[in-house]
């Protein structure tokens, strides 16, 4: 069947996105039509910030719609999978929307490692966990690296062996296991740039729809990429009243007991990324280059204005899990933060719900704040 997407037309198989009725077939999932519009609106962004990149590998293509949509932005895109019929398939899609770009029948680490190819920005938006294919690409990128990860169970700790062993970290699935997922991802790939003295900067970055996505700002020297390791810490959970406290370091020095409740269910989660997720002014510019043509346009400049004013603490908190904690009927958002800033404590909205919220105040200073 045809597909209309931000402004190009392309042929995807019918019933090929994982839900009933699903095929073999090219694979196509039409709910990341927000992760595409988003992809779309940060290359523009960003080639704003950096006129120098051009070069583009959409390096798990399936139909092409994403590297399609990049080459109707302006940008030399290469289209790279494995399959044969997703090579002819998004060959067919550039030409459709007379397009020119480059399509390969090759894996993502055979084309960057064998033919030392390198690119300004490389794109993997992989089934499952990106980082078979992550070495590759700061080995080879430029200037901007775009990550997928669908795993989200292993990354939040849900399932918590697979989250040890593909991310090399200890995660733990919390009240804010989306943003604990975001923050393992995002160790694991600046841990991995650094082996090729890499450093990572991430510019945005969301968790929507069951997936994380982040896009990494590179800078090529050892130094830089000491300063992103520098990023790494622990959090410490308590399971019993949900204080949370973080240090930096690659080695966790879990306390022997919780410093608010004095219980002894503490959980170090880590190593994560400590540091910002996001960079506001290029969120900002980002909104700016979200069209009215792309079909989740409301909802892009929804979480993008939310993520720029996102606080940038590690964790965030569940105001109905508090509410839940103190035993009483929680107020509206609106009005709870509201009380957050008149007893002086920085707060603001978190993307990762509704009812999320990110504060520079322990757990007791919050209670404090809204029952005093």
């Amino acid at each position: 069947m045809l597909v209309e997407e931000g402004g190009v037309t392309v042929e995807v198989p019918e019933a090929s996105g994982g839900g009933e009725g699903a095929t073999e077939a090219v694979f196509f999932n039409p709910t990341q039509e927000l992760n595409r519009d988003l992809t779309v609106a940060t290359l523009s962004a960003y080639r704003q910030r950096e006129s120098r990149a051009e070069t583009y590998l959409d390096a798990m293509a399936a139909s092409g719609i994403r590297g399609v949509r990049a080459a109707a932005s302006g940008w030399d895109a290469t289209l790279a999978d494995l399959d044969p019929e997703a090579v002819a398939l998004a060959r067919e899609n550039l030409a459709r929307n007379d397009l020119d770009g480059t399509v390969v029948e090759r894996n993502v680490n055979s084309l960057l490692h064998e033919e030392g190819e390198f690119f300004d920005v490389v794109d993997l938006d992989p089934f499952g966990t990106p980082i078979p294919f992550a070495d590759a690409a700061f080995a080879n990128a430029r200037n901007l690296v775009c990550v997928t990860a669908t795993d989200t169970a292993p990354l939040c700790g849900a399932h918590f062996e697979s989250g040890v062993r593909k991310y090399g970290a200890v995660p733990r699935n919390t009240e804010y296991h989306a943003e604990m997922g975001l923050r393992v991802l995002l160790s694991a790939l600046a841990r991995t740039a650094a082996r090729y003295d890499v450093g990572v900067t991430p510019i945005l970055s969301h968790v929507s729809d069951h997936y994380v996505r982040t896009y990494l700002d590179l800078s090529h020297t050892a130094t830089d990429a000491n300063e992103a390791l520098d990023e790494l810490g622990y959090v410490y959970h308590c399971q019993e009243c949900l204080h949370r406290s973080h240090d930096d370091g690659l080695i966790a020095h879990p306390p022997d007991e919780c410093a608010r409740c004095g219980g002894t269910q503490v959980l170090p989660a880590g190593p994560l990324w400590l540091g910002p997720a996001h960079d506001r002014e290029f969120v900002a510019t980002v909104r700016e280059h979200v069209t009215d043509e792309m079909g989740t346009a409301k909802r892009a400049r929804k979480l993008l204005d939310t993520i720029e004013g996102e606080l940038h603490q590690p964790t965030h908190f569940d105001q109905h899990r508090l509410y839940k904690q103190w035993s009483e009927p929680a107020v509206g958002m609106d009005e709870f933060l509201a009380e957050l800033r008149e007893a002086g404590i920085d707060a603001s909205r978190a993307h990762y719900g509704g009812t999320t919220f990110k504060a520079d105040a322990a757990v007791a200073d919050i209670e404090a704040a809204i029952q005093g």
